[in-house]
């Protein structure tokens, strides 16, 4: 690869003429050269469509086809910027999330079209690609050839939306030279090459498929493998099918796969790696023997602000090496957090005064939010956020994640901030906990959050997808050398799938809004006791603080309480 090559644009133009395997979809085979022509045709067909006093924005509302790809590419070549719509949004959301980033062109399939219905988009210039006028709309740029001129590193290419967990989803801004910096990187630190084929089933409407797969896919000139929706039994036939060695994966998805159940060809692939984050240490050592595939969980916020690469030598649990200017603060003060001290077992033993947040306070690549100026003021800022410089919008870069160091400079993720728990006076963290539960064999899938305590702070609670025994789930936690003693949750609701996210992960923010009110069972251990029951109904009328009901008696919602006791 071409280290002087800076923009995307670059990138797309370098594949014109070569006649390997570019992009794969389902039985459709594109060498590079088709899907450069086909980029360089949209670009001009997207640079007539776009009004030239409007922000040059397109929206693309697609499943992982390869149109996807090829409006990404094409974007780059008009000096055009890309929003990922999430098919999941639904009304006055999605009309938002098209409105907010200001597309004027909006290219989505007939699949999708029922979400348009009734939408108000004035201005917005729906394409739908598979259809006859949409295929004669692009004849006439059939011979158009990539020119990479319109393009610099710092046109904005990406607008990708965060999770929205804690509000609206912000757009996160991304340009050509980042994204192409990205993927080099990426493929640098894992020795990928134009020799690899890189599988995309995580939704390219989200940051991970495109920065984390088509990117350093992009840089090397690899063969990109599309599955149009991530599929936990489609995964092993897919890389055997596309001859796949590299994916990425986000949330839940490495437990789905394992939750298919082994084979004894379970290791007759070409895999040889995946990277992601919130597999967690134990899914990822269950992928290892089973699969005999390294996963390598990285951590990178979700705009860009702050990463942590993995190296060997890395301890297990941490995500790799803290680098310069990578420090853990307290959110309240501002000052650093003390580091990790651990007892025999591995355990942390001063979590309330090692978990922080993890602050970028060097250079930072985070390119902003999209019209969002208060959003980036709490990302940059000099000190805590209760500071008058909190509202300055310069500083350092704080990334909203909860992690710990220890004495030898490696870091260790400990959760989100809004995941962090208070129980008698100590800190804990969520991620610290669902790693522990993580290894109880009935759960297929562990999510911990808070609940309000009767007098203050909080209880652990923990949603757990799989099965349950209260007894074995009890001696489970007094086995477990590394759970500290507040950690234990006080309530377990049992579901039969875990909610999540078109990115699949965990709906994290409705469970904690659900509380005990909710449809499934829940089992709970009264204080003083040391095994779990059933909660009932009368529990909840005799109790306050976390057991009393916060949405009313809807018997839907408290349907999976069993009969009050007399």
């Amino acid at each position: 690869m071409d280290s002087r090559v800076s923009t995307v644009a670059e990138l797309i133009t370098a594949r014109w003429g070569d006649d390997r395997p570019g992009l794969r979809w389902e039985d459709r085979t594109l060498t590079h050269h088709e899907v450069a022509a086909g980029a360089a045709a949209r670009a001009a067909l997207l640079t007539d469509l776009l009004p030239p006093a409007d922000e040059p924005h397109l929206g693309v509302l697609l499943d992982n086809t390869p149109e996807f790809p090829l409006w990404l590419g094409a974007a780059a070549l008009a000096g055009a910027a890309v929003a990922g719509v999430n098919p999941t949004r639904r009304g006055a959301e999605l009309a938002r999330d098209i409105l907010h980033t200001e597309c004027r062109v909006l290219v989505t399939e007939r699949a999708h079209l029922p979400l348009l219905e009734g939408l108000d988009l004035p201005g917005v210039r729906v394409l739908v690609t598979d259809t006859m006028g949409y295929h004669e709309l692009l004849t006439p740029y059939a011979d158009t050839r990539p020119d990479p001129s319109r393009a610099t590193p710092r046109d904005r290419f990406l607008l990708y939306f965060t999770s929205g967990s804690t509000g609206a989803p912000k757009a996160a801004l991304c340009s050509q030279g980042r994204l192409a910096a990205a993927g080099r990187s990426l493929a640098d630190q894992f020795s990928l090459s134009a020799d690899d084929v890189h599988y995309v089933c995580m939704p390219m409407f989200h940051g991970n498929a495109v920065i984390a797969d088509w990117a350093p896919a992009l840089v090397t000139g690899a063969t990109v493998a599309l599955r149009r929706r991530f599929s936990a039994s489609g995964f092993l036939p897919d890389v055997r099918r596309y001859g796949a060695t590299y994916f990425t994966y986000v949330g839940r998805a490495i437990q789905y796969v394992l939750a298919t159940g082994p084979r004894p060809d379970d290791r007759e692939h070409t895999l040889r790696l995946g990277f992601g984050t919130e597999a967690g240490a134990v899914a990822a050592a269950a992928f290892e023997r089973r699969f005999g595939v390294r996963l390598v969980e990285g951590y990178g916020s979700s705009e860009g602000g702050a990463s942590v690469q993995w190296s060997p030598g890395t301890p297990t649990g941490a995500v790799g090496p803290a680098a310069p200017g990578l420090v853990v603060l307290d959110r309240e003060t501002g000052e650093e957090c003390a580091a990790a001290v651990f007892d025999g077992a591995g355990r942390l033993l001063n979590g309330d005064r090692a978990i922080g947040e993890l602050v970028n306070q060097g250079p930072s690549p985070f390119e902003g939010y999209w019209r969002n100026p208060r959003a980036e003021a709490e990302r940059r800022r000099w000190a805590s956020p209760r500071s008058s410089e909190a509202e300055s919008g310069g500083g350092w870069y704080w990334t909203g994640d909860l992690f710990y160091r220890d004495t030898d400079g490696y870091l260790y993720f400990a959760g989100r901030t809004d995941d962090r728990l208070r129980v008698d006076g100590e800190n804990l963290a969520a991620a610290m906990i669902e790693n522990i539960l993580a290894r109880y064999e009935g759960a297929e899938a562990v999510c911990v959050y808070a609940v309000p305590d009767p007098v203050t702070g909080d209880q652990v609670m923990a949603t757990i997808a799989g099965s349950f025994d209260p007894e074995t789930f009890a001696e489970f936690l007094a086995a477990q050398p590394d759970l500290g003693t507040k950690m234990a949750p006080r309530f377990v609701r049992m579901v039969e799938r875990m909610p999540v996210t078109a990115t699949n992960k965990i709906r994290r923010a409705a469970l904690r809004a659900e509380g005990l009110c909710c449809a499934d069972p829940v089992w709970w251990r009264p204080r003083g006791e040391c095994t779990y029951r059933r909660l009932t109904t009368g529990d909840l009328e005799r109790a306050e603080g976390p057991l009393a009901p916060t949405r009313g008696p809807s018997s839907v919602r408290r349907q999976g309480l069993e009969p009050r006791t007399r």
